[in-house]
């Protein structure tokens, strides 16, 4: 930002434009747009032209969005539709980061209502580090219209991609943020459903999209729970559930709006630090290499101006190999044998290659050499040698706060070769995994099951995707269907663990308990108590008040799944992991999001958006594509087998046709053909 206001750039793309300048109408006319419309808050810092060429319109977009000088908005005007040289979504889209596709949403709705022919452009729009970009049409009119429809939500858009406190900016709420931007719930456009893929992955954008409104509390009259009351008994229970069904967006904004801020703690550096997020900038304790060291075999000699040449015949008078300890000096017109890694001696300046010398004598024992040639006189001071602090310096900031420490292995060398012992860290959440029910028994149990019982798979599976997140789970066993029993052991976890997940429990039956133990028992807060999702609809959760033992306040999260075992799984992907990232520092949160085609037909349900268990694998163009594991059924556990991915389907009637491009969220490795 400068002086306050926030900077934008105008990237003009046309061949034309770019050999006449004065052939542009576009650029000005979406300056003014700026100052006219724009509400005092933008400085136009820059406007370019570039030919419609993929290179040089990276380059000018990288140069403004790279680097501490970086720009709050780049919009480009050109390129986007479907000629040969229309190639700016092209050049633009790997570069972003975070694709913004409401913001698309916005202005593909927007020139809509004006032509048909919108249909024609090919909008894109996203984040590059702290820079939001935008691309609009050619047309001076068009672009104008594109920027227009979405120019009072900027501001707020490049704020937080430029880091502004998600948390405080959305005090208010929606209607705060609409107040401050001069639009209004009645001026914004008609609501409907993004997806799970939009803001999976970008929990800093904790604001409503397309008319979304931001998750509030609900509360009923007199504020009574809304669950069953057991005492009462079954007649007494209520025939519909009370709780509303949240959209995938607001359940994901209130898991993160009630997961705990980050905590740091000290933790050594070894094997253990991986996955971890560190929460503080690491500098160098001492220089790598700490001594000059020969990258080469060789033999190590003293050159410079003024100084006899390189080539001749030179006495070997020493050894260096890669081990501690001093090294005699090495006079003018002396040589020492160095092996790759070991230190120079004293005096020495460069290291020959063993491959330009020959041997010319040996020592009296015949094994040692006496006397070697070396054949040439182009030796440089310096040639072949690690200088100290070459890799890095003393002092050096060598990672920094907010990196991940990868299984890879790189963080963690790099830490171990400038002598770091101990880093601050962000502490990772403890888990606890409960199943719940009478008709639940372990797994393992030895026998038959007996009629009405369950084998426990949830807690096992659960558990085992926890640790495969890199968390660490704890067993809580099998809680039965007794309100007490239940208590009690959530009451024991919460000491234990810093979430709890459980299995069963959770829909309409006398015997689910966990809303009514959560609000009447542990004076919990239920955020929602289900989700318009498929599978997944009585996925609930919420926060019970802790107090430790030392007397702090830490809440405990608690994630109550459906009993059936893909509704677990699907369910755990999409709610679970972005809270344990969220709460581990670990950016962007949740499932990573890709493009894939899909190999056949699948069938759209009209009431749900569907999290649809797949297969994702990679073809030899690299491109991705997606086929069903089968059956669907919630409680189908099959259909959880190699799946390694969840197709996003919208809810609506019909089918999405082979062939046709959709989201999916990863939960494994791609396999490639």
């Amino acid at each position: 930002m400068s002086n306050g206001k926030l900077t934008a750039a105008i990237l003009i793309i046309s061949d034309t434009a770019f050999q006449e300048p004065s052939t542009d109408k576009a650029g000005g006319l979406l300056s003014n747009a700026f100052t006219e419309e724009g509400g005092d808050q933008w400085i136009v810092n820059e406007q370019q032209i570039v030919p419609d060429d993929v290179l040089a319109i990276q380059r000018q977009v990288t140069r403004w969005c790279d680097g501490e000088n970086y720009l709050n908005l780049v919009v480009t005007t050109g390129g986007t539709g479907f000629t040969g040289k229309d190639n700016t979504p092209e050049a633009i889209s790997p570069l972003i980061h975070k694709h913004a596709s409401g913001l698309v949403h916005g202005m593909l709705s927007a020139s809509l209502q004006i032509t048909p022919f919108a249909v024609m452009s090919r909008p894109v729009a996203g984040v590059r580090n702290k820079t939001v970009i935008i691309t609009l049409p050619g047309s001076p009119k068009g672009a104008k219209e594109n920027l227009l429809s979405i120019l009072k939500q900027l501001p707020h858009a490049c704020k937080q991609a430029a880091g502004e406190n998600s948390r405080a900016a959305h005090v208010g709420g929606v209607n705060a943020l609409e107040m401050e931007a001069g639009i209004g719930t009645a001026a914004s456009a008609p609501k409907h459903h993004h997806g799970h893929h939009h803001t999976h992955h970008t929990h800093h954008h904790d604001h409503g999209h397309g008319g979304h409104a931001v998750p509030k509390p609900r509360p009923n009259p007199a504020g009574l729970p809304k669950s069953n009351d057991p005492a009462q008994g079954p007649s007494e229970n209520q025939r519909e559930s009370q709780w509303p069904k949240e959209s995938v967006d607001d359940a994901l904004k209130m898991v993160l709006e009630n997961t705990p801020s980050l905590q740091t703690t000290k933790v050594p550096v070894d094997g253990n630090l991986v996955g971890h997020v560190l929460a503080e900038n690491i500098q160098a304790e001492e220089p790598v290499p700490a001594f000059r060291a020969s990258i080469v075999d060789g033999y190590a000699i003293t050159v410079g101006k003024g100084l006899p040449s390189s080539k001749g015949v030179f006495p070997v008078v020493s050894v260096s190999h890669a081990s501690p300890g001093e090294r005699p000096a090495l006079e003018l017109g002396q040589t020492a044998r160095i092996t790759t890694g070991a230190p120079l001696p004293a005096d020495a300046t460069s290291v020959v290659m063993r491959e330009n010398t020959v041997l010319r004598s040996k020592a009296d024992d015949g094994k040692e050499e006496k006397e070697v040639e070396i054949l040439t006189d182009e030796i440089a001071p310096g040639e072949n040698v690690r200088e100290v602090g070459s890799d890095v310096q003393a002092g050096e900031t060598i990672l920094q706060k907010g990196e991940e420490i990868t299984a890879i292995g790189g963080e963690l060398g790099l830490l171990a070769s400038v002598g770091i012992k101990e880093v601050s860290v962000y502490k990772r959440p403890v888990v606890g995994v409960l199943s719940t029910g009478d008709e639940i028994v372990p797994h393992d149990r030895p026998g038959a099951l007996r009629l009405g019982e369950v084998r426990d798979t949830n807690r096992p599976t659960i558990m085992a995707a926890v640790r495969g997140w890199g968390f660490e789970a704890v067993d809580l066993g099998i809680a039965i269907d007794v309100q007490s029993t239940l208590e009690q052991t959530l009451r024991d976890a919460m000491r234990r663990v810093d979430v709890i997940v459980t299995t069963g429990g959770v829909s309409m039956g006398d015997h689910d308990l966990l809303k009514p133990t959560i609000e009447r028992s542990l004076a919990g807060t239920i955020h929602f108590g289900r989700v318009a999702m498929k599978p997944g609809l009585p996925t609930t959760f919420a926060t019970v008040p802790f107090k430790t033992n030392t007397g702090q306040h830490e809440p405990r999260l608690i994630f109550s799944l459906p009993g059936n075992p893909a509704s677990a799984i699907v369910t755990s992907h999409l709610f679970v992991l972005p809270s344990l990232h969220y709460a581990s520092g670990v950016k962007p949160v949740g499932l990573p999001t890709v493009l894939v085609t899909l190999e056949h037909d699948f069938r759209l349900d009209p009431g749900r958006p569907e999290y649809h268990r797949a297969i994702v694998t990679a073809g030899r163009d690299g491109g991705l594509s997606a086929a069903s594991t089968g059956g669907q059924r919630s409680s189908r556990v099959g259909s959880l087998k190699s799946a390694n991915a969840l197709v996003c389907l919208p809810a609506r009637k019909g089918v999405l046709a082979k062939g046709e491009r959709v989201q999916a969220l990863l939960m494994g490795r791609v396999l490639w053909f």
